[in-house]
């Protein structure tokens, strides 16, 4: 790599000391050519190659940059830069460069895979100041609000430095330099923060693997996530937490985009998806516990996943090896539950043809796991009491005593404590199971965890519908955001099932979820003032009056219109974007991030 010839135009004569001596403007190339960087000062005025030309003004070496590339004009105080129909193309923030395109400090122009980033400091365009965590997280906040509102996008970008010497301000600096006057810079801990408004996915990655060459001279071993609104969810906090966790399972130097898998668990047979931070410190928890012998209570609302957390204690215990028994004790009818625990023999009952081990058989030497545990019998809980405590059992039928090793692991929805005391429960079979206590947080308490438990059930069910994946709509993210999930986790799993066959396309929308879920703009009409025509309708019969109609919200109707028109127009066009955009008025800009956000898929020629 070489800096510009200072000889190729009369304005280059000036040193290169003189562009970095504080007088006048100070311009300058900060070029990034695989593991190599470089700072090529540029002239007052004149024309500058770039490409791998030995002649080229700007040389690089990497093989994806065309020999005669691109052309820097410095004319009248402003920067331009002119793809030279090379073959990969000039990228400007992002965007493909037609014409001469202006640059503007802090502006990041990509040549294959060599990247340039762009700095004046002639103070014409003032840098963005970098804010403190609590103004990071509100103007954050700010940018989920208009996600939701006006279905648009947002990114967070968290950098871990790493072993870096650079004080993280400087990085900070640094990033707010190379970012989009719209793009806010911060720190948040020990993380360097970027959110990006109005950049989802593919353009939010390609920005951050920019960053992280552009902090490569200075922070070898950085390493990024990232999180992106509507797909990671609507809560600030939340998305800074899922950056900065990707960030930290980063490789040095590259970057992690947070998704159900970052956080999956693999659990043998089973895996659990775990990513808010009390659900990651009580799984560590369990973790320790299941090395030890001790008897498990958990406490959790109905669907909140105690099974998992219960397989979790068996599969990192000793006792892996052996069976995993579970007994939904609400599920069976109180003259079952003995029998079905200690087993019986032959013509213990009417009905036992044939002898039958009960769970505890079935589950000695591994865990037996009772699922509501509070909704047995007091009859029933002495004799569980009894051989927790000899460890024996006697079959039902029987008068011979066996042997049985096993752990156990109870689980309730109800507050054991409350039950003993209203003498539902007895205290010494509450003493013998609660000897470490485990308490799962509901769904609603677990915003991390929402909208990937919502993508992976979406995947799941896609896969058994055999259907293309489908995606949530950052207004549907928003509806079951403001959910409480009274159900947790089962019914979220349900409700996803659901969606993925109502769905008619590729984007699930709120009137694709069930009924059972609230959401802004449900709310019966007055049939009287409704005209025939207007929306789609769904009559409800109410019981002292005539059939109301209900109707999707406004604002998504005009989305399916919007994502039809678009799909349209590019047929007519050929596929071409920028004629189909001018065929319906739109900007090609506003055209191409809508297409990627509608799933809108191009055919013929691009």
């Amino acid at each position: 790599m070489s800096s510009p010839d200072p000889m190729k135009t009369q304005e280059a004569r000036h040193s290169t000391a003189s562009a970095f001596s504080g007088e006048g403007q100070r311009r300058y190339l900060l070029v990034l050519d695989g593991d190599s960087s470089a700072l090529c000062p540029l002239p007052r005025g004149g024309t500058l190659l770039v490409g791998r030309a030995p002649t080229a003004d700007v040389h690089v070496e990497d093989p994806s940059v065309s020999r005669q590339h691109a052309r820097v004009l410095v004319e009248e105080g402003e920067v331009r830069i002119t793809d030279l129909e090379s073959h990969n193309g000039v990228r400007l923030n992002g965007e493909r460069v037609v014409g001469a395109q202006l640059l503007h400090t802090g502006d990041v122009v990509t040549l294959g895979k060599v990247t340039l980033v762009f700095h004046c400091g002639d103070g014409a365009l003032p840098r963005r100041p970098s804010l403190d965590a609590p103004a990071l997280r509100a103007r954050l906040a700010e940018e989920v609000d208009r996600v939701l509102s006006y279905e648009r996008a947002v990114s967070v970008v968290a950098v871990d430095p790493g072993a870096s010497s650079a004080p993280l301000a400087e990085l900070v600096h640094l990033a707010s330099g190379a970012s989009r006057m719209m793009d806010l810079t911060g720190q948040v801990g020990t993380s360097l923060i970027v959110v990006m408004p109005e950049l989802a996915e593919e353009e939010a990655e390609s920005a951050a693997h920019h960053l992280l060459e552009l902090l490569r001279p200075r922070a070898p071993q950085a390493r990024a996530g990232l999180a992106c609104a509507p797909r990671d969810g609507l809560n600030a906090d939340a998305l800074l937490a899922s950056a900065r966790a990707a960030a930290l399972v980063a490789p040095s130097g590259a970057l992690r985009v947070s998704g159900p898998e970052l956080y999956r668990i693999p659990l043998g047979e089973r895996a659990v998806l775990v990513a808010d931070s009390a659900m990651v410190r009580l799984f560590e928890l369990l973790r320790r516990l299941a090395s030890s012998t001790l008897p498990v209570l958990i406490h959790g609302e109905t669907g909140a996943g105690k099974e998992n957390a219960a397989w979790a204690v068996h599969y990192w215990s000793p006792r892996a090896g052996q069976r995993f028994v579970a007994l939904n004790c609400a599920a069976l009818p109180e003259n079952l539950v003995e029998s079905e625990l200690f087993g019986y023999e032959r013509g213990a009952f009417s009905g036992a043809d044939k002898p039958r081990a009960g769970l505890f058989e079935q589950a000695s030497g591994g865990t037996l796991f009772l699922d509501e545990v509070a909704e047995l019998s007091l009859a029933v809980q002495a004799k569980l009491l009894r051989a927790l405590d000899q460890k024996r059992i006697t079959r039902l039928g029987s008068a011979r005593e066996q042997e049985v090793d096993l752990r156990i692991v109870a689980a309730t929805h109800r507050v054991l404590a409350d039950e003993v005391k209203a003498g539902r429960f007895r205290q010494d079979l509450f003493f013998r199971l609660s000897t470490a206590v485990v308490l799962l947080p509901p769904l609603r308490d677990r915003p991390r965890e929402l909208p990937l438990l919502a993508q992976a059930f979406m995947a799941q069910a896609c896969a058994q519908a055999g259907r293309p994946l489908l995606h949530l709509s950052a207004a549907t993210m928003g509806v079951l955001s403001a959910y409480s999930w009274p159900g947790n986790v089962r019914e979220l799993k349900n409700v996803m099932e659901y969606a993925a066959v109502a769905a008619p396309g590729p984007i699930i929308e709120p009137s694709h979820l069930p009924d059972s879920l609230p959401r802004a703009g449900s709310a019966p009409a007055e049939s009287s003032e409704v005209p025939e025509t207007a929306g789609r309708e769904t009559g409800t019969a109410l019981a002292d009056g005539p059939p109301h109609r209900t109707f999707r919200p406004l604002a998504e109707e005009v989305r399916e219109l919007e994502r039809q028109r678009m799909e349209e127009a590019l047929e007519a066009a050929g596929g071409v974007q920028t004629r189909a955009a001018q065929l319906i008025g739109m900007p090609l800009r506003t055209f191409t991030f809508k297409r990627k956000q509608y799933k809108v898929q191009l055919r013929g020629r691009t």
